[in-house]
């Protein structure tokens, strides 16, 4: 799977975990120059606190439109450190 926006390969890997319809990267996967720390937090009930990313290509900035959980309730550990997208980030084959 690749995770591409705007011509730009975000992450590219064969071992995505699928939870809810979203395709999980490693983190090895990533390429590290297109990701910003962002303040941005969020809380699912079975998953926990999710971190942010904002996704950076050149001047286009994407806030918070890559997602982490850093930290995951057991019942999503097989996701634990992953890193998957939304906010018009395009994961396909």
């Amino acid at each position: 799977m690749r995770a591409i926006w705007h011509d730009a390969v975000l992450a590219d890997s064969d071992d995505t975990v699928v939870v809810e319809g979203n395709h999980y990267f490693p983190p090895g996967s990533l390429r590290m120059e297109h990701f910003r720390a962002s303040d941005h937090h969020s809380t699912c009930p079975w998953k926990g606190e999710a971190s942010y990313f904002d996704v950076v290509v050149g001047d286009a900035v994407n806030p918070a439109a890559a997602w982490y959980y850093p930290d995951p309730k057991p019942a999503a550990a097989e996701i634990a450190g992953r890193v998957a997208f939304w906010r018009g980030v395009d994961v396909r084959p």
